[in-house]
C-alpha cells in the first residue's frame, strides 16, 4: 500500500486513515501537529534556552546550511530555498519554524512575494 500523500510504501497494518486519505505515519504526525512559524510561547522558550546555551551548537544541519543559504543571498522564497537545499519544503518546515521561535530568521515582503532573510 502507498501512502496518498508522500507515495511511501506502507508497511501492513501500519496505514493511517485521515480525511478519507490512506497515509503513512509519518505524514500522520505532520497533518495532526503542523509547523506554526507564530507561536509566542515557543518564542519565548527558544529564546530563554539559547540565551543559556551556546546557540549556535544546537542548530540541526539543515538549519545550519538554511543559515548559511540566507547569509549568502541575503534572502529568499521558499521554493528557491528548497532547491538550494535539495528538499521539499515539507522537510524543512519545522527547522524555519524553530529558526523563527529562535529569532535568527523571519519573513519580509520584497517585490510582492514572501521572503526568508535573517533576523
Amino acid at each position: 500500500m502507498k501512502c496518498d500523500r508522500c507515495e511511501a510504501v506502507i508497511p501492513e497494518n501500519d496505514e493511517r486513515e485521515f480525511n478519507g486519505q490512506t497515509i503513512c505515519e509519518d505524514c500522520y504526525m505532520t497533518v495532526l501537529s503542523p509547523a506554526k512559524a507564530c507561536d509566542p510561547w515557543a518564542a519565548y522558550c527558544a529564546k530563554s534556552f539559547s540565551e543559556k546555551t551556546d546557540s549556535g551548537t544546537n542548530l540541526t544541519e539543515v538549519q545550519a546550511r538554511i543559515l548559511q543559504i540566507l547569509e549568502q543571498t541575503g534572502g529568499v522564497d521558499q521554493q528557491e530555498l528548497a532547491k538550494r537545499l535539495a528538499l521539499p519544503v515539507e522537510d524543512f518546515e519545522r527547522d524555519l519554524a524553530a529558526l523563527r521561535h529562535m529569532e535568527k530568521l523571519r519573513a519580509e515582503m520584497r517585490d510582492g512575494r514572501k521572503v526568508i532573510c535573517l533576523w
